[in-house]
């Protein structure tokens, strides 16, 4: 599992030359990771042949959730930065506020889609699929504050 979160991040932090825009490239590297996470998961989980059947297709509709969620926390980022010179205290709130509001929706799911996995799966491989998420997205996470530099204050 350390190997293909390795790969992943790899993966997401190679910049390719061939990217049109900004946008084109963080959604090569999204897609990217989504195939990437869903190899990790498939490895981390172990499933019999019964599990996966009824896994994998809540799987995929749980992600297509997380993933238009998440592409409002990209809007967010690309946001920051465009605004990132010029931030004023209300556009910094604004921006703060949006994110926050991403963070309780993708809790939200987090636990709707945690009541489905347990009632297809035991309760313990649910609590194992999403620690297996909690620790690629943390490493995302880890990876994006490294990138995105602090809000400059005003001093008064």
């Amino acid at each position: 599992m350390r190997k293909l979160l390795f790969i992943a991040m790899v993966i997401m932090m190679s910049a390719p030359s061939w990217a049109q825009s900004d946008h084109d490239y963080i959604e090569m590297e999204r897609s990217v990771l989504q195939t990437e996470r869903k190899a990790v998961v498939a490895d981390a989980m172990m499933f019999t042949d019964e599990e996966a059947k009824v896994f994998w297709p809540l799987y995929n509709e749980y992600t297509e959730k997380v993933y238009a969620v998440k592409t409002r926390r990209v809007d967010v980022i690309m946001d920051y930065a465009e605004n990132y010179e010029s931030l004023s205290d209300e556009k910094a709130d604004e921006l703060m506020q949006r994110s926050f509001k991403v963070q309780q929706d993708l809790l939200k799911l987090k636990l709707n889609y945690y009541k489905k996995f347990k009632k297809i799966i035991s309760p313990s491989k649910a609590v194992r699929y999403f620690q297996v998420e909690s620790k690629i997205d943390a490493m995302v996470a880890a990876e994006l504050a490294l990138e995105i530099p602090l809000v400059e204050t005003l001093k008064k």
